[in-house]
C-alpha cells in the first residue's frame, strides 16, 4: 500500500458562510484516494486532509508486505522460524482477520500471500495451469497456521515459506482508522474513499446525508441504484476488469485461496457494514463463496447488506436491501 502524495484533483464548495467542503484525490498504488471532508475554511480542511495523509503513511509502515522494516514482513520473514512481537494494534488485525476466515470457511484468508502466482490477468495467459499446479499453489495457505500468542502479543506463522498480506483488509482498515482519526479532532463530517472502500460520517452542508452510486459493471455507465450513506461504509469487489477466459469459461483475479482456482460466476460484490474494514474483508469472502452461500451468510449477519452482480447481469441483494427503493430510473 504505497502512498504517492500526488494531487491530481483539488476543489472547494462553500456553502452559507459556515462551512466549506474540501475533497482532495492522490493516488496509493496507482489507485484513487480520495478525501473529502467538511470543516470552517479551506485552510482547516488542508489540514485535516494533510493529517489523513500522514495517517495512511503512519499505517503503511505497519500493515505493509513489501517493506522490509515492517511488523507484518517481520512476521514473514521469520515464518516457521519463532514468533515475532508486533504492536497491539497490527495483532488485532491479524486476529480480526482470521475471525474473519472463521465466518467465511477460509474463503477469505490473508496468508493468501505465500501463494505461487500461476494465474496472470495482464493478457500473457494462453492456458489453463495443470491441475497439480493449482494444487501446489496454495500449499502454503492456511488461516489456521497462523499463530497467536495474546500474552506477548506475537505472530508466529508455523511453516517456512508462509506469508501474511494484508491487501484484502487493510484499506478497509486505514479508512476506518482516518475517520476515527478526524472524528476525535472535532471533524463533523467527511468520506474516506480509497481505491471504492467508503466511509462516511455526518452529513453534507445541506444536510442531506452523502449518497454512493451502484453501478452494473456490465454497463459501466449506469448507476442502477444509489444509497445513502449516513455513519456507515461500503466496498465493492470486481472482477470486471481483470480476468482469463478458457474454454467459454470466465475466471475472475479473485482466487479461491482453498483451492487455487480463480472464483466464477461472480462479477462484483457491494457489502454496506458499519466500518470499512468489515466491509472488505466480506467482499473479498462472499465474492469467493458465491451468490446463493454468501447472501445465506450475510443474510444471517445483523448490520450487514449486499448486493451482487452475477456473470449474466443479473442483481441480488439481502433481504435487508429493497433494490426498488433505491432504483435509478
Amino acid at each position: 500500500m504505497r502512498l504517492i502524495v500526488s494531487i491530481s484533483f483539488l476543489f472547494a464548495v462553500t456553502v452559507g458562510t459556515a462551512q466549506v467542503t474540501q475533497k482532495r484525490t492522490l493516488s496509493m498504488l496507482g489507485s484513487p484516494f480520495e478525501m473529502t471532508v467538511v470543516a470552517k475554511d479551506i485552510p482547516e480542511a488542508d489540514f485535516y486532509i494533510d493529517m489523513s495523509v500522514a495517517e495512511v503513511s503512519r499505517i503503511e509502515n505497519l500493515i505493509s508486505d513489501w517493506i522490509p522494516t515492517t511488523p507484518i514482513s517481520q512476521v514473514n520473514k521469520f515464518a516457521g522460524i519463532r514468533p515475532i512481537k508486533v504492536p497491539q494494534e497490527v495483532f488485532d488485525l491479524v486476529e480480526r482477520s482470521i475471525e474473519i476466515s472463521k465466518l467465511t470457511s477460509g474463503a477469505f484468508d490473508i496468508s493468501y500471500a505465500s501463494m505461487d502466482k500461476i494465474w496472470k490477468f495482464d493478457g500473457s495467459m494462453t492456458k489453463m495451469p495443470t491441475p497439480q499446479e493449482i494444487k501446489n499453489s496454495v500449499l502454503k495457505v492456511g488461516f489456521k497456521n497462523i499463530i497467536l500468542d495474546h500474552k506477548n502479543s506475537t505472530i508466529f506463522l508455523k511453516f517456512e515459506g508462509m506469508k501474511l498480506g494484508l491487501g484484502g483488509i487493510g484499506q478497509g482498515f486505514i479508512a476506518d482508522k482516518i475517520k476515527s482519526l478526524l472524528i476525535s479532532k472535532g471533524v463533523v463530517a467527511g468520506i474516506v474513499n480509497i481505491s471504492g472502500d467508503i466511509n462516511t460520517w455526518g452529513k453534507q452542508t445541506n444536510g442531506e446525508k452523502w449518497k454512493v452510486g451502484i453501478k452494473n459493471p456490465l454497463n459501466k455507465n449506469k448507476i442502477f441504484a444509489t444509497f445513502p450513506l449516513e455513519d456507515s461504509a461500503v466496498e465493492t469487489s470486481g472482477s470486471y476488469e481483470k480476468f482469463v477466459t478458457f474454454n467459454g469459461k470466465r475466471y475472475s483475479h479473485i482466487i479461491d485461496t482453498r483451492t487455487g482456482y480463480p472464483s466464477s460466476g461472480v462479477i462484483s460484490v457491494s457489502v454496506f457494514a458499519k466500518t470499512t474494514e468489515l466491509a472488505d474483508a466480506l467482499a473479498t469472502g462472499i465474492f469467493v463463496l458465491g451468490v446463493d452461500v454468501g447472501l445465506d451468510l450475510v443474510n444471517q449477519l445483523p448490520g450487514i447488506g449486499c448486493i451482487y452482480v452475477d456473470d449474466s447481469g443479473k442483481i441480488f441483494s439481502s433481504k435487508n436491501i429493497d433494490l426498488k427503493k433505491y432504483k435509478d430510473e
